[in-house]
C-alpha cells in the first residue's frame, strides 16, 4: 500500500447538507463547463456533538498512531494501542466511513491525511 497522505488535508466543518450539496453544485458546474476541478477534501457533520462522538479521543490516538507508525494491520494497531482488538476494529470501521483512513488490498488501514483542520462555526 501506497501512502496517500502527501501534504493533505481534510477539512472538518459543522454545518448542514446543504452546504455539502452546495459544493457539489459548484463542482458539478465546474465540471460541465469544462474546468479543471480539485477533489474536494472536506467533511461536513451536522452538529459538534455528531463530530465528537465520530472522533472520540481514543479515535484521535488511532490517527495519531497510524500516522507516526504507517500502514498496519487492526491487530498490530490494537496492540500499538495496547487496547481491545474488537473497539480497535470498531473505530476502524467508523473511521473508514468517515474517509479520515482507508484500507488496502492487504487489509492494513492507513491515514490518508497530513492534516486534519476544524472549522466550527456558530
Amino acid at each position: 500500500m501506497t501512502s496517500r497522505k502527501t501534504s493533505r488535508a481534510l477539512e472538518l466543518r459543522v454545518g448542514t447538507a446543504g452546504d455539502a450539496l452546495d459544493r457539489f453544485e459548484a463542482a458539478w458546474n465546474r465540471v460541465a463547463e469544462g474546468r479543471a476541478m480539485a477533489p474536494l477534501r472536506v467533511l461536513t457533520v451536522a452538529s459538534l456533538p455528531l463530530l465528537l462522538k465520530a472522533l472520540t479521543p481514543a479515535r484521535w490516538g488511532l490517527l495519531e498512531r497510524l500516522a507516526r507508525d504507517g500502514p498496519l494491520s487492526v491487530y498490530q494497531l490494537a496492540k500499538r494501542l495496547a487496547r481491545d482488538y474488537k473497539n480497535v476494529h470498531t473505530d476502524v470501521a467508523r473511521l473508514a466511513e468517515l474517509g479520515l483512513i482507508a484500507r488496502g488490498a492487504d487489509g492494513r488501514v492507513e491515514v490518508q491525511w497530513s492534516a486534519v483542520r476544524a472549522e466550527l462555526r456558530l
